[in-house]
């Protein structure tokens, strides 16, 4: 991996890891900080278009059901789209205030896309989809080839 590649696949870690501790901090105007304006999440079959909608929905969501909660991620895969684009692939679940190991049945496959824009990795779009079976060995082996664990 090139120096670059390297200095931007530790970029895009740095955005989840900051977007990862505005969740457990409830803080949802942190947790799009690193969003683009036009970013979109899909989210239990619904459509948020939009940081300031996904802004909102947090928002309600860290004040309701989400109030208290953290998130487990484990990053699978990172996989650049020419220079200014990558998406990262991550298994992921809510934990809820009390919780410290996320039920299987809870679990999701993530797929988040970054942008870099005026030199910046942004959040441009989130997708999640409950995980119903294991990762398969083509998934295990990109891990080994690519680092991510």
């Amino acid at each position: 991996m090139s120096v670059s590649r390297a200095e931007d696949e530790a970029a895009i870690k740095a955005v989840l890891v900051d977007s990862y501790k505005a969740w457990e901090a409830g803080d949802a105007d942190a947790m799009v900080a690193d969003y683009t304006a036009d970013a979109t999440a899909i989210m239990t079959g619904s459509l948020r278009d939009g940081r300031d909608v996904i802004r909102q929905n947090m928002a309600l969501a860290f004040e309701g059901p989400l109030k208290g909660s953290s998130t487990y991620n484990k990053q699978l895969s990172i996989r650049f789209l020419g220079k200014d684009g990558a998406i990262v692939v991550s298994e992921s679940g809510i934990l809820f205030a009390g919780e410290t190991e996320v039920p299987d049945p809870r679990k999701v496959n993530a797929t988040w896309v970054f942008e870099k824009r005026n030199g910046q990795w942004l959040i441009a779009a989130y997708h999640n989809s409950p995980v119903l079976a294991p990762a398969n060995q083509a998934t295990a082996a990109r891990r080994e080839d690519t680092g991510c664990r």
